[in-house]
C-alpha cells in the first residue's frame, strides 16, 4: 500500500525531532524515497514553521524547544490521535474540539486508520505541529494490542489523556488519565430492557475487531451474571459484510436458526451498520423485527435511520471528547503552575494544589472517568418510540 504524504511527513518530523538536524540525503535513505520527494516535503513543512531549512539539511525549529511547544503568546495547542474520523469517533472529535475552543485552545488531529504500529509516528507529528498535550485513542484492534503497541504512550514527553481505551491493570499505561464509556453498563441497559419486555436472555451478535467490540463482549458476560441468567450464552461472532460477506452470512444464518428454533426472541447487535444489514437479510429469510425478533443495536450512530428504527445503546461519545479535552487543559494549566513535573504519568506531579487534589507540593491524582451510555428506545424492540 502506497504511503500517504501525511504519514511520510510524520515519519520525517519524527526523525528530525530525534536527531535535532539531518541531511536531506540521509532522510531520503531512512524514508525510502527520493531526495526530490524529501525536498518537496521539507519545503511544505518549513512553510508551516515545523522545520528550519539550511542548505542540504533541516533542523528542529529552535523556537519550539525540546518539547515541541508553540511560541509563547499563542493559545494552547492540543493534539488528538484517533483511529478514525468517521462513525464512532466523529462525535468524540467534535466534543474535544468544542471543549478545546471554549478553553481558547486549538485542536490538531491525526488519524491512524486502526494501524497501531503507526501510532508513535502520528503522535510525533502532533508534537511537531506544536501540541503541548495529547488526547490519545490508539488504533488497537485485538486484546493483545495494548501490551504490544502501548508502551510508547507512557514515554511521551507531554501530558496525555487516553480516550475510549481501557488498559491492563499494573501496566505502564494504568496510571494515565483516561476518559471512557462504560460499555458494560450499556450492555446491561440493553439486556435489562429486553428481558423487561418479557424476552428470555437475549443473544449477543458482535464483532471482535475493536476495543469497543471487545468491551461489549466482556460486558455481556457480566450482564448475564448480574441478571442471574444461568450459564454463559455463546456469542455469535460477526464481521463486516463489505469485507467478509461469507462470514457475515454465517452470523445471519446462526441468528436465524436461533430464532426459528425458539431459542431466542431478542438480540443485541454490535454495531449499528451490522444490525441494519442483519435486519434486512433476516427479512429476506422470513424473520421480522420486532414481531419475531426484538433487536437492540450498539453505538447509535445510524440506528434511528433504519426502516424500522432500531432501539440502540448510545455511548456518550461527544461528552467523552469534551471531558477528555477539559482534563487535558487542566493538566496543562497545573503543569504551568507547578513546573515541569507532572501530568505525564502516575508518579508525576508538580508543586501545586488543584481542585479536588491534595495539598500544595503533592501531585494531583490521576483520573479514570467512566461515562454511562444511555438506551434510546425505538420500534425494533416492540416498545415503540420513547426514551429510557
Amino acid at each position: 500500500m502506497r504511503e500517504r504524504a501525511v504519514q511520510r511527513h510524520d515519519r520525517l518530523l519524527a526523525l528530525v525531532r530525534q536527531r535535532g538536524s539531518a541531511r536531506v540525503t540521509d532522510l531520503a535513505d531512512q524514508l525510502g524515497v527520493s531526495p526530490v520527494t524529501v525536498r518537496r516535503d521539507v519545503e511544505a513543512l518549513a512553510g508551516k514553521g515545523l522545520l528550519d531549512r539550511v542548505h542540504g539539511a533541516v533542523s528542529w525549529p529552535r523556537e519550539r524547544g525540546a518539547r515541541g511547544r508553540a511560541p509563547v503568546g499563542e493559545g494552547r495547542v492540543l493534539g488528538l490521535l484517533a483511529p478514525s474520523a468517521t462513525y464512532y469517533f466523529a462525535d468524540v472529535i467534535r466534543g474535544a474540539h468544542e471543549a478545546a475552543a471554549r478553553a481558547g485552545a486549538r485542536l490538531v488531529l491525526r488519524i491512524s486508520d486502526y494501524r497501531p504500529e503507526e501510532d508513535p509516528a502520528r503522535a510525533e507529528g502532533l508534537l511537531a505541529a506544536g501540541a503541548e498535550g495529547l488526547l490519545v485513542a490508539p488504533g488497537w484492534r485485538g486484546p493483545g494490542d495494548p501490551v504490544e503497541h502501548g508502551s510508547w504512550v507512557a514515554e511521551l514527553p507531554v501530558p496525555v489523556v487516553l480516550l475510549e481505551r481501557n488498559v491492563p491493570p499494573g501496566g505502564p499505561l494504568a496510571g494515565l488519565d483516561r476518559v471512557c464509556s462504560d460499555h458494560g453498563h450499556g450492555v446491561l441497559l440493553a439486556l435489562r430492557h429486553l428481558m423487561g419486555q418479557g424476552h428470555g436472555a437475549p443473544l449477543l451478535v458482535a464483532r471482535a475487531d475493536s476495543p469497543t467490540a471487545l468491551a461489549v463482549r466482556e460486558g455481556y458476560a457480566a450482564a448475564l451474571r448480574a441478571l442471574d441468567v444461568p450459564g454463559p450464552r455463546p456469542v455469535i461472532g460477526s464481521v463486516p459484510a463489505e469485507t467478509d460477506p461469507k462470514g457475515f452470512e454465517r452470523a445471519v444464518q446462526e441468528l436465524h436458526a436461533a430464532v426459528a428454533s425458539g431459542e431466542a426472541t431478542a438480540a443485541l447487535v454490535h454495531n449499528d451498520v451490522d444490525a441494519i444489514q442483519m435486519v434486512q437479510r433476516l427479512a429476506e429469510l422470513g424473520v421480522r423485527v420486532p414481531d419475531d425478533l426484538a433487536l437492540v443495536a450498539y453505538d447509535d450512530e445510524v440506528a434511528a435511520l433504519a426502516d424500522t428504527p432500531l432501539t440502540a445503546v448510545a455511548p456518550p461519545k461527544r461528552e467523552v471528547g469534551r471531558q477528555a479535552a477539559r482534563l487535558l487543559v487542566e493538566r496543562l494549566r497545573e503543569e504551568g503552575e507547578g513546573g515541569e513535573g507532572g501530568a505525564h504519568g502516575a508518579e508525576g506531579g508538580g508543586a501545586h494544589r488543584t481542585e479536588g487534589g491534595g495539598a500544595a507540593g503533592e501531585p494531583a491524582p490521576r483520573r479514570h472517568l467512566a461515562l454511562l451510555p444511555a438506551l434510546r428506545v425505538r420500534a425494533s424492540c416492540g416498545a415503540g418510540e420513547g426514551g429510557a
